[in-house]
């Protein structure tokens, strides 16, 4: 019988001790970009498309697009129906329930690890306690962050994009990996609650993804669950759409990120190059558009980015 770490013995301290790298002077106010990327134009109007046909639009990100403050862009793009559904890593929804909370976020790794105190916060563990209920009442992960948020008295919930989702419902799925978040550390965590409801997103992610054909996928900053999750849950649309003679083909990716990559970048890289390894290039820019779809890179931040997408649909 192998040893196990006993968490009764951790020092918790409360969020107030802590020192945070962002607040809400972060949070972006909803302004009009006057140049716009042509890329980001084209995306508008394939969104607007989809929108028009019934098609999904769905958005995959990573958390640094929350600590980029574009919070408001996302909730006014799924207030006016442009987005069918939201994908997001498991940091997301600790940096947006922070933010929620108590208007700040994002401690500083560099201080708190050499201390041994980096994520052992007191408040942080509630998001164990809302996913343990979550699981027992059948929800996803996205659900029961955002039910909670939105119901309860979080002083800024204005700004969280899970609390909106849930108020518009849109599926707000979120994709764990166990060990790689501050929640995990903390003695309240149930690794069975939290596998149960990123599975039952993963379910949801995947039932948009049936609909994908004639839609839009983007991914901003997410190198590996972005790219990887969605590879999976497309595979298992593109099962069942095949067994009626049905295809999910004609679709457009979108990756934004902060990697420069070549013009051409619709088409695989070689084996031999170290950008094969560079999974939104490989699996959202090539493989998965290589039957009837169309792929489009644009090289910015989020803080760019994000207001780009909604400047364009709103011009």
């Amino acid at each position: 019988m192998f040893k196990q770490f006993d968490t009764s013995k951790l020092s918790i301290l409360p969020l107030a001790r802590r020192e945070h790298n962002l607040d809400l002077s972060v949070i972006k106010p909803l302004e009009a970009e006057k140049n716009i990327d042509p890329k980001f134009l084209i995306m508008a109007e394939k969104i607007k498309q989809s929108k028009k046909r019934g098609a999904s639009v769905v958005l995959m990100m990573g958390a640094h697009v929350l600590r980029s403050g574009v919070q408001r862009y996302l909730i006014d793009l799924m207030e006016r129906g442009y987005i069918s559904c939201i994908g997001v890593n498991g940091a997301c929804a600790i940096h947006d329930f922070e933010f929620a909370l108590i208007g700040k976020t994002t401690e500083s790794v560099e201080k708190y690890i050499t201390e041994g105190q980096f994520g052992l916060w007191e408040e942080v563990g509630r998001i164990n306690d809302i996913i343990r209920l979550g699981a027992a009442s059948k929800m996803g992960a996205g659900e029961a962050v955002g039910k909670t948020i939105l119901e309860n008295n979080f002083p800024y919930k204005d700004i969280s994009v899970f609390a909106a989702a849930h108020k518009f419902k849109v599926p707000m799925t979120v994709h764990v990996g166990i060990g790689y978040d501050i929640v995990y550390e903390h003695p309240n965590c149930d690794g069975g609650a939290w596998g149960q409801t990123s599975y039952t997103d993963f379910l949801r992610l995947a039932h948009v993804l049936s609909n994908l054909d004639g839609g839009v996928i983007m991914n901003f900053g997410s190198a590996v669950m972005g790219p990887e999750v969605y590879l999976k849950a497309l595979a298992m649309a593109r099962n069942v759409k095949r067994q009626t003679g049905q295809k999910i083909s004609n679709f457009t990716t979108l990756v934004c990120d902060l990697k420069p990559l070549p013009e051409d970048c619709h088409m695989e890289p070689s084996k031999k190059s170290p950008e094969y390894y560079f999974r939104p290039w490989k699996t959202m820019l090539a493989r998965t558009v290589s039957d009837g779809g169309s792929s489009y890179y644009a090289q910015a931040n989020h803080a760019e980015s994000i207001p780009a997408i909604w400047s364009a649909l709103n011009r």
